[in-house]
């Protein structure tokens, strides 16, 4: 996408009136919740395929912490 085009959609959400515009804004934060879910999902899986568990993570995260 170009600048152009970017420049132009943003242009477009702010002669949104209000209501549409929260309307948009809410939409695009389902959005990014629901993308969000996926890779966390997607995270745990990698994680358990590697065999980490959240005991693993705590303990290199206190680890980490500790040695700085």
């Amino acid at each position: 996408m170009s600048e152009t085009t970017v420049r132009e959609i943003l242009e477009r959400i702010d002669e949104l009136p209000a209501d549409e515009r929260a309307l948009l804004e809410q939409r695009l934060a389902e959005r990014a919740e629901s993308e969000w879910h996926r890779e966390a999902n997607t995270a745990r899986e990698i994680a358990r395929e590697r065999g980490l568990d959240q005991a693993a993570i705590d303990d290199a995260i206190r680890r980490t912490r500790h040695s700085a």
